[in-house]
């Protein structure tokens, strides 16, 4: 890691040395509220416009906690009555930071190139609702998905989900847990530079300190405030890459890049997936910084990848989407 620590895509070289000269507050010099308004102020700088989709429509649905308000997509381009496949997103910001708005671009952007519908999720936050809140609201978007498919026109036999970052974590759980029996198993998975082992103890905490969006001490803040009782970071619902066995788990997309502190245990996930007998596409940049899907206005490399990742995406659920029609 440390031989490749000044390798960084040109524009991307070009970005952090204006967010150096700047010098904005790391989010861990942050309250969770004030970093919830830094993060927010960044959204229409940084990210490329998500374009028009078909439909967009907020909902609020029930759940032990109250309700959960969800945003369902359906790409430009898509019949409003065709039953489409789905992918559950869930977006990322340390279980701290983002919302709906956070990722509506990058889910614009997903529903058009995949072609599907996209169902994203406006879980709890930390420190406000610690671990396991996000991921019960994770479970009970999925589980409302199934029950909902035939109102919401989808094939419920070609859903996937997937996630960046915390919601990266949130996602490869729900995977394990389909595995596990505990919901319906997702027939994909697509982790986008995720979090997985919140013991922080990989070489990549050691190595990516400063001059990054994200660093290890940002890394750990978040940490912190999702799982305040350290026992829990042992939890494979909280750190996936401590479950004992990753085998029989749904199809995945795992993407990385060098300059993040979660590099390696994207990369050790991958690894275990592809070892224990699963079907994985693994995506590494050894150029890119964490977020940088969020990031294309100005790294336009950025474009291209999202672009890539959603076809891939696309290209899967839509083949489990054909088969299970002619299985029917």
């Amino acid at each position: 890691m440390a031989a490749m620590t000044h390798i960084f895509d040109p524009d991307t070289r070009k970005l952090l040395a204006l967010a150096k000269q700047a010098g904005y507050p790391a989010f861990q010099d942050l309250s969770p509220v004030d970093a919830r308004k830094a993060y927010a102020a960044g959204w229409a700088a940084m990210q490329s416009d998500g374009g028009e989709v078909a439909s967009v429509k907020d909902m609020e649905i029930p759940s032990d906690s109250g309700s959960l308000r969800i945003r369902v997509y359906r790409g430009q381009g898509t019949d409003e009555n065709q039953a489409l496949p789905c992918m559950l997103f869930l977006h990322g910001g340390g279980w701290v930071i983002g919302n709906l708005e956070s990722h509506d671009r990058l889910c614009r952007r997903l529903a058009t190139v995949a072609q599907v519908c996209v169902v994203a999720v406006d879980y709890r936050l930390a420190p406000e609702h610690p671990f396991p809140a996000g991921l019960q609201d994770a479970t009970v978007a999925w589980r409302w998905i199934h029950e909902q498919a035939n109102e919401l026109h989808i094939n419920a036999d070609a859903v996937g989900v997937g996630g960046d970052s915390a919601g990266g974590n949130l996602a490869a759980v729900l995977a394990i847990m389909g595995r596990e029996g505990e919901i319906i198993e997702p027939v994909y998975q697509a982790l986008i530079y995720p979090a997985l082992d919140l013991t922080a103890s990989s070489q990549s905490y050691a190595a990516i300190t400063k001059d990054v969006p994200l660093t290890a001490a940002t890394m750990k803040y978040f940490i912190n405030h999702y799982t305040p009782q350290e026992n829990d970071r042992l939890n494979w619902k909280a750190s996936p890459l401590r479950v004992e066995s990753l085998q029989d788990v749904a199809p995945a997309l795992v993407m990385t890049v060098a300059h993040d502190p979660l590099c390696d245990e994207g990369r050790a996930y991958a690894q275990r997936l592809m070892d224990e007998g699963n079907r994985v596409s693994v995506l590494h940049f050894n150029d890119h910084v964490h977020g940088l899907l969020g990031m294309g206005k100005w790294v336009p490399a950025a474009n291209h990848i999202a672009d890539h990742i959603f076809k891939t995406i696309g290209f899967e659920l839509h083949r489990c989407s054909v088969s299970s029609l002619k299985q029917s």
